[in-house]
């Protein structure tokens, strides 16, 4: 967990160069606000995963917590140069909670998602994309539309895409190791290496 934390933090940091530069004039007051609303609703996500990671579960979480601030920081990515802080805020907050409720819920029905990218990534993106026709400059029932109708385009782009992808791949050369491997560590199978030797036990140590 601390290694997760410090990758956080590192994410966190790094943020404010993606969304920052996103903003390409370079204007002041533009990147900025962006700086801010970016903070603001990491900072928020933080505190809706805490708060309701420890609703449900009745333990504030680290994990759900530090999955809260990139739920955050993926919510506000698509309106950060358009948002006020109270918008930031809220969208940050909601993006703490769904992703809560999206890593239970990917787990209840057995994805395999250990890091809970599915639910921060695809869920917390999908809100923030639709929170720029909510919250945004030009927001509106148009402006909702036509992020709705991105959703919608891109997802099915990526469908496709994925789809044909590992088709190719799942004929080729397969999608899964072996058991050995897998219970090994893909350190070892992939890199002949351990990451963290004193939490691996090779399967020729295992009687």
């Amino acid at each position: 967990m601390p290694l997760a934390t410090i990758g956080v933090f590192l994410l966190w940091l790094g943020w404010f160069g993606f969304n920052g530069g996103s903003v390409l004039s370079a204007d002041p007051a533009l990147v900025s606000l962006t700086l801010m609303t970016t903070c603001i609703a990491a900072s928020a996500g933080i505190i809706g995963a805490m708060m309701a990671s420890w609703g449900i579960s009745k333990k504030p979480d680290l994990s759900m917590v530090l999955n809260g601030c990139l739920a955050g920081l993926v919510g506000i990515t698509a309106g950060a140069d358009q948002m006020g802080l109270g918008s930031a805020t809220l969208i940050g907050l909601i993006a703490g909670v769904l992703v809560v409720l999206s890593v239970m819920f990917i787990d209840k029905i057995r994805i395999d998602d250990p890091v809970g990218a599915i639910s921060v990534h695809l869920v917390c993106g999908i809100w923030g994309t639709l929170a720029v026709g909510i919250f945004g400059a030009m927001a509106g029932a148009e402006q909702f539309w036509a992020q709705l109708t991105g959703v919608a385009a891109y997802g099915a782009a990526t469908a496709i895409s994925a789809l044909v992808i590992f088709s190719v791949i799942k004929a080729l050369m397969g999608l899964r190791v072996s058991e050995e491997e897998e219970m090994g560590g893909l350190d070892v199978g992939e890199h002949g290496l351990e990451a963290y030797p004193d939490f691996q036990v090779h399967p020729s140590a295992r009687s």
